[in-house]
Order: structure tokens, then sequence, then C-alpha cells
């Protein structure tokens, strides 16, 4: 089978996606997105029966897979899993729809309904941008005044997305957090990122270690995936001393490398034989 990897930098995930493609038998075909185009017409043919899409933007992850399921090409993630999962909004909504354990989570558009969402919450609160990865303008807020100086940075930004003020509960985590990976099919495998900051992101400098693998978290990861719409998926996941496992956010375009390496699992040929199934 060929299998287009379509991609914006060839980062190791990328590399290793690369050889589990040819170790399985099949045959790559890297498609550089800012070296191209595609046509939709459908009169030139797409080189490949199904493509992997990590572009490291969410919006050209989500315009290339849009454009090559128009085409009649299975992606891997399809454009609807990865336009929910680029937007923190879009995902707890499907998320709280399925009944999937989540922080309690507000959305307000101005400076006072965000304040008036944190008193109702209580205070830490944690602010996100609807779009964005890496922990990237991630804040916390201690106190009102705290929240008041996040909000008037974020309402200076000139982007309409920074109007958008995603309020979340703060979970008190027992210095890490979980990462996990599976489909709507199954649970694969899952480390603990370990830090003494609150944003446990290994981006950020968190340690990865591998993770308990409990019916709990399983069932969790895959009733998750069933619920963004399927794919094959990084599950941020905290542990909260009175509930349990809560879901954080849900990843389309999941970075593997430092999981791969602490479990053993080769989670890039993992992600190959998902595709093919297909």
């Amino acid at each position: 089978m060929r299998i287009a990897l379509v991609y914006e930098r060839l980062r190791e995930e990328e590399r290793q996606i690369i050889r589990a493609i040819q170790d399985l038998g099949h045959e790559p075909v890297p498609i550089h997105l800012n070296s191209g185009f595609l046509f939709l017409d459908g009169k030139k043919q797409f080189p490949a029966e199904v493509a992997l899409i990590r572009a490291v933007s969410s919006i050209k992850a989500q315009a290339s897979a849009l454009a090559l399921d128009s085409l009649g090409v299975k992606v891997v993630n399809p454009p609807e899993v990865l336009s929910t999962c680029g937007n923190k909004l879009a995902t707890s909504v499907k998320l709280f729809q399925a009944g999937i354990p989540s922080p309690k989570t507000t959305v307000a558009f101005s400076t006072e309904g965000a304040l008036e969402a944190a008193e109702e919450i209580g205070y830490p609160v944690v602010i996100k941008p609807v779009n964005g990865s890496w922990g990237r303008l991630v804040s916390l807020a201690q106190d009102r005044e705290e929240l008041r100086t996040i909000l008037e940075h974020r309402e200076a930004i000139p982007s309409p997305y920074y109007r958008i003020h995603y309020v979340q509960e703060f979970i008190r985590k027992p210095g890490r957090d979980i990462r996990a990976y599976g489909t709507e099919r199954r649970f694969l495998t899952a480390i603990y990122r370990v830090s003494d900051h609150w944003v446990t992101n290994t981006a950020r400098g968190a340690r990865a270690e591998p993770a308990e693998h409990t019916e709990e978290l399983a069932d969790l990861v895959v009733r998750t995936a069933k619920a963004v719409g399927g794919g094959f998926l990084g599950i941020d996941i905290a542990e909260d001393e009175d509930r349990g496992l809560v879901v954080i956010e849900v990843n389309a375009v999941t970075e593997f490398k430092n999981a791969a390496r602490v479990t053993g699992v080769d989670i890039a040929k993992e992600m190959v034989r998902y595709a093919v199934s297909l």
C-alpha cells in the first residue's frame, strides 16, 4: 500500500513513521505541505490510498485533511476529528455530551464574563486559548486581580481567538499527569509526565515515565476517542484525588517520541497499522 505522510517538518516522529511504513512492507509517500498544492477537482490522482496527517499547524492539518478526504483518500485523522481536537471548546462539548469526566469548564466572551465564571468555579482557575498546543499561553490565576491582568493581556492580542475565554477548574495533580495513546478500538500505552511545574508537558521540560495500565485508564481512553469521533489520539488525563481520572485535552496530531522511548511500544508502527486497517 502507498501511504502518504503529510508533514511540515521532518521531526523524529515523522522519521519513525517513514521507517514504520517501510518495515511493514508499504511504500511511504512524503508530502511536504509547504512545497506543493492539492487539486480539488479529482482530475489529478493523489499518489496514495491513505494519508497520515502530521502538520504542526492545526489549521494546516485540518485544511489538508479536508482536501484529501474530499478526494476519497482515507485520512488519519479525519478532518472532523482534527477540527474538534484543534479547538478546546469543541473538544469539551463532545466530552461533556458523552459523559466523559472532565474539569469544570466555562466559556466567556468578555472580561467581566470570565471573572464571573471564575467566581462560580472557585480559584485558582486555568485560562487557556481555545486553540494551540505545548502549553502556550495557558495561565493559572490565583485570584480575581491576577485573572483580570491575564484577561487584559489577552484582550490586547490582535486575534479574535483570544477574546474567547476558556476558563477551567484547576486540578491539583500529584506532580504528574498522564498522556495516553489509543483509538476508538483500543488503548495502546501511556506515560506519566512528571514535573514540579503545574504545566506537565514534555515540551516544557516534564519527565516521561511509563504509566500504570489499568482497566479504568484503558476504558477512559476508548470512550474518549469515540466521543471525539475516533482516530489515533493522544489524550491528556489528570488524576483528581476525589473523582479519579479526568480528561483535560485530546490531541489529534500527537507527539509520541518520548512515550515510545520509555514504554518500548513502537507507536509509529501502531499508527501505520491503524491507518492500513481503515
